[in-house]
């Protein structure tokens, strides 16, 4: 497969979540992706076990908000870039940036205090993207 350049800020859409033109920083320093969420609660969906959880999909609108929920993939031990270690929450769903889709895992914390709702991390990255770090929106419209 080809690898597309992407730029070190692009817009992706995440379709099973309902969220269109998400504009996410990459960061090749994180091993996985991680969204920023507010309410995550376990649930269930057809007796699988699942998380429920609210997204801020417009940074600019942080009023609105969209309930999500999805299937639970793990729960894994992370260390944020702060030193901290927390157990997260970890769903898998597809993303598409530009022309390409594919599955990606995205940790969910809460990134509140961070620029950026999402990071889009090296396991999303690694045999899809070359990253120009100089400029955004390469591979997707602002």
């Amino acid at each position: 497969m080809d690898r597309i350049v992407i730029g070190h800020i692009e817009n992706i859409d995440l379709p099973e979540l309902e969220i269109k033109l998400l504009t996410v920083r990459i960061d090749t320093g994180a091993q996985t992706s991680s969204l920023h969420v507010d309410n995550i609660q376990r649930t269930t969906i057809e007796n699988k076990p699942a998380v429920a959880f609210d997204i801020h999909p417009e940074i600019h609108n942080v009023d609105k908000v969209v309930r999500c929920t999805a299937l639970l993939y793990d729960v894994r031990k992370v260390k944020s870039s702060n030193g901290i270690s927390e157990q997260r929450y970890v769903i898998k769903t597809p993303a598409v940036l530009g022309d390409h889709t594919w599955d990606i895992e995205i940790t969910l914390t809460d990134r509140s205090d961070m620029t950026y709702l999402m990071l889009l991390g090296r396991q999303a990255l690694a045999s899809h993207f070359y990253i120009d770090a100089a400029n955004a929106f390469v591979a997707s419209h602002s």
